[in-house]
C-alpha cells in the first residue's frame, strides 16, 4: 500500500473545522469530537432515508 506524502487536509463543513479520526493500534476510533457532538452535528445537517415520511418523528 503506498503512503501520500501530501497531508493536505479534506475540506470539510465549517462546523466541523478541527475534526479528525484515526483508528489507533488497538483498533480503537479516536476523534477530537465526541460521539455526541458527532450525532448532533448529523442530526441538524443530514436527513435519515428511512425517517422519511413518518408522521410520528418530530423533526
Amino acid at each position: 500500500m503506498k503512503k501520500s506524502k501530501n497531508k493536505q487536509k479534506p475540506k470539510v463543513h465549517n462546523e466541523l473545522d478541527g475534526f479528525d479520526i484515526k483508528v489507533n493500534s488497538s483498533g480503537e476510533i479516536e476523534s477530537t469530537y465526541s460521539i455526541d457532538e458527532l450525532n448532533k452535528f448529523l442530526n441538524k445537517n443530514v436527513e435519515d432515508k428511512k425517517l422519511k415520511g413518518r408522521d410520528d418523528i418530530e423533526k
